[in-house]
């Protein structure tokens, strides 16, 4: 911590006695601690708010990542019915395609 004082009051305090410095000192501690810890507070107060918007933005990137994987879990299962249903496709489309050779391979002997 940095203390600022005019230079005229400076070269006052340069001319009082050790003993007077300490009086002085100590009529004003209990005003230097009140100004601490008033900057204190309103450095925690600034703390909290910006703690508070951090939050707030990190539940709606949480929000929009859920909303993300839902999406993406409707997507999947999408996804597997239509695999699904391409795959019974192709089943009956191979017995098909076989059925087909066999009575091509019956014709041709």
């Amino acid at each position: 911590m940095e203390i600022v004082v005019p230079k005229d009051m400076f070269k006052e305090l340069k001319k009082t006695s050790k003993e007077g410095l300490l009086e002085l000192i100590e009529k004003n501690l209990e005003k230097a601690e009140l100004t601490l810890k008033a900057r204190k507070e309103t450095f925690l107060i600034e703390q909290k708010a910006k703690l508070e918007e951090k939050i707030k933005e990190i539940e709606e990137e949480l929000k929009d990542l859920r909303e993300f994987y839902e999406t993406a879990l409707n997507d999947r299962e999408i996804m597997e019915k239509v695999r699904d249903a391409l795959r019974e496709e192709n089943e009956v489309l191979r017995k098909e395609l076989e059925e087909k050779r066999r009575a091509l391979g019956n014709k041709a002997r």
